[in-house]
């Protein structure tokens, strides 16, 4: 088995390899004058089981070429298996038609993974899981409940928690942590009564004197996240926290939570975090390295991963 990491998230590739006892296996990639990327594998893979750890992120169309090159690389190299593990799968929310003349992106980028060579696809919690059917290779969606389950019971043990789902699309991610943890669930029902009118936020279940926790896979601007504490807090709350798997945290996010009525918000490290957001008293983050550790090690020895997403 190799493991081998592009530059989007070295620091998370670190720490999986250092779960595993693996080390990583030695490339160059950089960006020649015109940002043209190239890539060098620095071993034999010829014949080799190669894991590619690449989320892509911001800036997603550089981190995008650079997993695509290096997959074509490996291919070119002879790798038996090229598994690309992918964090965080960028062009996520482009799942659909959401009006005329417009693409699929997630369908998109998925057949250039497949084209480029990758074998098989690891990931972690896909904003939409039929985005696994995108895929022409195996593709497993690891979750991050596991992680978030335990940082509760350890962070929050004895509170009377409920579990909110910040709009009505994350109601089976919420149902699933509140049945884990055994409490209830409330969701959080936004509407605009027109055009030009301010949202208006209804809660469904009664949130009065419980600690909330906010649980949803993605928070980018954090505007959703920092109105719906907003509104649990009017209804009753006595706290609130939130729980994500991607820290995209793009226009500021950050400095908008440290000044909402929000307690902390946690995260994954499928992103890299900046240095901003690990100064930040609102923000910690997860790692989730020795889920996706695991889930390499049952890949690479033919395992099952199923068991993995409970």
């Amino acid at each position: 088995m190799k493991l081998i990491t592009c530059n989007a998230n070295r620091p998370l590739a670190e720490a999986i390899a250092d779960h595993l006892d693996c080390p990583l296996s030695k490339a160059e990639i950089k960006n020649f004058a015109d940002d043209e990327i190239f890539v060098r594998i620095n071993e034999n893979v010829r014949g080799e089981d190669v894991f590619l750890i690449q989320s892509t992120s911001k800036p997603a169309n550089d981190n995008l070429m650079e997993l695509l090159i290096a997959i074509d690389a490996l291919a070119r190299a002879s790798a038996e298996r090229i598994t690309a593990v992918i964090p965080y799968f960028g062009y996520a929310r482009q799942d659909r038609k959401t009006d005329g003349r417009t693409p699929i992106s997630a369908k998109l980028v998925a057949n250039l993974i497949s084209t480029a060579g990758a074998d098989r696809v690891l990931t972690m919690d896909l904003h939409a899981g039929q985005i696994q059917g995108f895929f022409d290779v195996p593709t497993d969606n690891l979750v991050a409940m596991p992680v978030i389950e335990n940082d509760i019971r350890m962070t929050h043990n004895g509170a009377d928690l409920m579990v909110v789902s910040p709009d009505v699309g994350g109601v089976v991610r919420a149902r699933n942590l509140a049945n884990r943890l055994g409490c209830d669930l409330a969701i959080v029902d936004k509407r605009r009564p027109e055009a030009g009118k301010s949202e208006v936020m209804n809660i469904i279940g009664d949130v009065t004197g419980r600690r909330c926790i906010l649980v949803d896979d993605i928070c980018d601007s954090g505007g959703t996240l920092v109105n719906a504490a907003a509104a649990l807090k009017d209804s009753g709350a006595v706290g609130v926290s939130a729980y994500v798997t991607h820290g995209v945290l793009s226009n500021n996010a950050v400095k908008r939570i440290e000044g909402s009525v929000m307690d902390e918000i946690v995260i994954c490290d499928t992103i890299r975090p900046t240095e901003e957001d690990f100064q930040s008293d609102s923000l910690r983050v997860l790692s989730v390295a020795p889920l996706l550790g695991e889930a390499i090690r049952r890949i690479a020895n033919n395992e099952s991963v199923s068991k993995l997403f409970d």
